[in-house]
C-alpha cells in the first residue's frame, strides 16, 4: 500500500476534531498524525514533530493564533504543508484572507464526507477546492474588482458618506482617532479609491451604503 495522507487537525471544539478524526480516518489512504486546538500549538506541532504532516485541516477562529496567521506563519517559515480550511465562516473577507494567504481548500463545515475525502485527495496532488458556494463567492468579489469592506469598515464609511471627519466618526462608534484613520487607509485600498469621496461614491455604487 502506498504512504498514506498525513493530516493535522487544527479546531479548538474537541467534539470537532473527534467527528473529523473519525470520519477520516475511516479511508485506508488517510492518516491523522495529531491534534491541536489552537494555533500556536498548530505551528509548534509542525515545526517539532519528526512526523510529517501533509494537510493542515484548519478552522479560521482559534484562540492565540487566527487561522489566516498560522497559514501566513507557515509561508514565512517555508513549510510545504498544504492547508485546507475547514470553517464556519463563508464571509466574502474571511474566504478571501484565507486563499490570498495561501490556503488550497476551503470547507464549510456542513461540508459532506465526500467533499471533505475529495478536497484532502485534490490538495494533496497539487490542486486546490473549494466548496461551491465558496467558489461562487469567490468569482462574484474577483467579477466586481472591489473587495468588500468589514463590518466596522462598513460602519466608518457609512458616516464618511454623511461628511464626518475622523474625530467625529472617533466620537460615533467609541474608537480612537487613530483607529479611524486606519480603517479609513484599508476603506481606499478595498475599494480602489483615491480620496474619501470617491470612496463613498464606489461604496453607494456598489450598495455598501446609502447618501
Amino acid at each position: 500500500m502506498p504512504d498514506k495522507i498525513t493530516l493535522l487537525l487544527a479546531d479548538d471544539h474537541p467534539i470537532v476534531r473527534e467527528g473529523l478524526r473519525t470520519i477520516i480516518e475511516i479511508q485506508p489512504d488517510f492518516e491523522v498524525v495529531g491534534e491541536v486546538a489552537n494555533g500556536l500549538e498548530a505551528i509548534a506541532f509542525l515545526t517539532e514533530s519528526k512526523t510529517s504532516v501533509d494537510i493542515l485541516l484548519l478552522d479560521l477562529d482559534m484562540p492565540l493564533m487566527n487561522g489566516v496567521e498560522v497559514i501566513q506563519a507557515l509561508n514565512e517559515k517555508g513549510m510545504s504543508t498544504k492547508v485546507i480550511v475547514f470553517t464556519v465562516f463563508d464571509t466574502d473577507e474571511r474566504i478571501l484572507r484565507a486563499i490570498k494567504s495561501g490556503a488550497k481548500g476551503y470547507l464549510l463545515k456542513g461540508a459532506s464526507r465526500q467533499e471533505i475525502f475529495e478536497a484532502i485527495r485534490t490538495v494533496y496532488k497539487g490542486g486546490t477546492l473549494l466548496q461551491p458556494v465558496i467558489a461562487s463567492k469567490l468569482m462574484q468579489h474577483i467579477s466586481d474588482g472591489v473587495e468588500k469592506p468589514s463590518l466596522r469598515e462598513l460602519e466608518v464609511l457609512k458616516w464618511m458618506a454623511k461628511g464626518l471627519k475622523n474625530k467625529d466618526i472617533a466620537a460615533e462608534l467609541f474608537i480612537s482617532e487613530r483607529t479611524v484613520k486606519f480603517h479609513v487607509s484599508a476603506i481606499l485600498s478595498k475599494l480602489g479609491a483615491k480620496n474619501r469621496t470617491e470612496a463613498v461614491q464606489i461604496g453607494v455604487k456598489k450598495g455598501f451604503v446609502e447618501l
